[in-house]
């Protein structure tokens, strides 16, 4: 809006027309004769004391995820600087913009990091200019029409990261390895063509001490000889976003337009993703009991299905899982997994996991079978004890589930979102089989954050002598004997004093051990360019924090000792469904976005079964 009175030059006028500090009694007019009048709807001028008048309710939220919705919209870049008075107009709501802007659009903004005090922030050089789309950013709210730019916050951030190799690039330099081949399916997906979808391509894996072979499609060397009997399966990990959550931490999603966060938006592209993904075995986490009850349960079912669930046992009203097609498998047990125990202070948390003894269906010379268990362990990033406990938890019910016969394990493949990132301790422990956790402070356990706030060091033992859990992560027959004739017990203690300076140093172990082989399916980081892959992203991170881990086949486990004596057979890596970067992912405006419902990715891998 121009101002009434001449001045020196447009510069000026314009300058007058967008900085309207909090405490300027001339209503931005520093310099020119008169006031410039706000518009209509911006209220009254301010007193003579030079406060603003008072603003209405949704103005007042100047906060971090402040939104402000005005009349279109307006579009704030960075180029060249202005004189120094220029203000940060987007702080003010009622400042008229003489520059053209497009039709109903709209700004969600947020400090930028280098927000400080007004006065400091009153000479930071900047300035409002045309729309150039190399340097203008956006934040969408509700009403954004496009999701083709990333948040400027991100964009910031990843602006100093090359660009990843592309998928040919990769695979070129792969076939030159011996150990190991890699064969890239391009995404036939129907919908990969739409606008604002990044595609995911399919990785083929093949190992042979002698010679490499890529194949080219699933099909390929499916012929069974007398030593092996194979059986070829896909397992997905997929944390679908409860809407429960969602609502519950709306802050992590303000990045969102606000359709697209509604359920019955959601599911239909949820279910969309499973049918195009088609995997023969589903481990859901966050799903929320009234909507599993109600559609998911039977949606799943009508595309062939057999679903087992746990729902959490505190107020959240979610929780895990499993689904597989009755034409692969057939269900042997089910075991859920409580992690709230009330006569343990440590274990107040209402995180579950489950696990599925499957018999796949399929003719062999013995009875084969596949432990399947999922779970979604607690995120606080300060409490790595009671991570520890849940997943020991977890591994004492799979160590029950999977013995065979003949003392070994079936193969077994754990998924789940873990809540710590690769490299972990927690990590470490589920891929080593072994943690010294001595002088270990809880809250880098799971990795999360990289300053941890958790500074109290894991006592020794992490969890108490009554959960009846080993340090080796199983369940200790014993122990009800132990509790039966428990008076006798601390008598015999008594007495026999060397009996117990003997056991003393097995309870204050600070080792954890569990007998499976473990292996990851994903390798967490590009291998031509080192950028971490990334299974969720919303407005405050993008890390891994789901993950498939598998029992390998012998030949693939050799090079551990003892893994041949633990497992009768085992599972052979086939293919997986690659991951993607935080950029590529900010390129559809992360997630959850219009064609991705969850602010996770799908994990989906390609196994065969080995039967010697």
């Amino acid at each position: 809006r121009p101002c009434r009175v001449s001045v020196g030059s447009a510069a000026r006028r314009r300058r007058a027309e967008l900085a309207l500090p909090w405490d300027d009694p001339l209503w931005g007019c520093r310099g020119c004769a008169e006031p410039i009048a706000g518009p209509p709807w911006a209220g009254p001028a301010p007193g003579p004391d030079g406060r603003p008048p008072m603003l209405p309710r949704h103005m007042q939220r100047l906060g971090r995820d402040w939104i402000t919705h005005w009349n279109g919209s307006q579009i704030l870049t960075w180029n060249s600087p202005v004189p120094s008075c220029m203000r940060w107009a987007g702080h003010y709501p009622w400042t008229s913009f003489p520059l053209p802007v497009p039709v109903d659009f709209s700004v969600n903004w947020r400090h930028p990091p280098f927000f400080g005090p007004w006065r400091q922030f009153q000479n930071f050089n900047w300035q409002l200019d045309n729309f150039t789309q190399s340097s203008c950013f956006h934040l969408p709210n509700p009403s954004m029409k496009s999701e083709g730019e990333e948040p400027w916050t991100k964009k910031r951030r990843l602006s100093g990261q090359h660009d990843t190799s592309t998928p040919e690039e990769e695979t070129s330099s792969a076939t030159q390895k011996e150990a190991l081949c890699l064969s890239v399916a391009q995404n036939e997906e129907k919908h990969s063509s739409k606008k604002g979808t990044v595609k995911r391509r399919w990785e083929y894996f093949c190992q042979h001490s002698k010679t490499m072979k890529i194949f080219e499609n699933k099909e390929t060397d499916q012929s069974n000889t007398d030593s092996e009997a194979k059986f070829d399966f896909t397992v997905m990990s997929y944390n679908i976003l409860s809407q429960n959550l969602l609502e519950d931490n709306s802050h992590l999603y303000k990045h969102c337009r606000q359709r697209l966060l509604i359920w019955t938006y959601r599911f239909p592209n949820i279910l969309q993703e499973i049918k195009q993904l088609d995997a023969d075995v589903l481990c859901l986490q966050e799903v929320q009991e009234d909507h599993y009850r109600k559609e998911i349960k039977s949606s799943l079912e009508s595309l062939g299905y057999h679903c087992e669930y746990k729902m959490r046992t505190g107020r959240k009203p979610d929780g895990c899982a499993i689904c597989f097609k009755t034409s692969k498998f057939s269900l042997i047990s089910s075991n859920p997994v409580e992690f709230f125990r009330h006569d343990i202070p440590l274990l107040d948390r209402d995180n579950v996991g489950l696990v599925l003894l499957l018999q796949p269906r399929f003719h062999c010379k013995t009875n084969a079978a596949i432990c399947i268990a999922n779970t979604h362990l607690l995120y606080n990033p300060r409490r790595g004890d009671i991570k520890l406990t849940q997943l020991a938890m977890l591994l004492a019910e799979i160590a029950s589930v999977a013995p065979q016969k003949d003392g070994t394990f079936c193969p077994i493949i754990i998924c789940g979102d873990f809540n710590s990132v690769p490299g972990s301790p927690l990590y470490r422990f589920i891929k080593e089989g072994k943690l010294n956790y001595e002088g270990l402070a809880i809250g880098k356990v799971s990795g999360q954050e990289q300053f941890p706030r958790g500074q109290r060091i894991l006592s020794i033992p992490i969890w108490p002598k009554k959960l009846g859990i080993s340090q080796n992560c199983v369940y200790e027959i014993k122990q009800q004997q132990k509790e039966e004739n428990a008076g006798e017990k601390l008598e015999a203690a008594k007495v026999d004093n060397t009996q117990e300076i003997v056991i003393a140093p097995e309870k204050l172990s600070s080792k954890l051990q569990h007998h499976f082989k473990l292996s990851s399916v994903y390798s967490h980081y590009f291998p031509e360019t080192g950028i971490p892959e990334v299974t969720t992203c919303h407005s405050r991170s993008a890390v891994t924090v789901d993950y498939i881990f598998y029992s390998a086949a012998n030949d693939e486990t050799a090079a551990q000792p003892g893994a041949e004596d633990s497992f009768h057979g085992g599972l052979k890596l086939l293919g997986r469904l690659a991951l993607l970067t935080e950029k590529d992912l900010w390129t559809v405006n992360g997630l959850p976005n219009e064609n991705n419902s969850s602010d996770h990715l799908p994990l989906l891998a390609e196994f065969r079964l080995i039967e010697r």
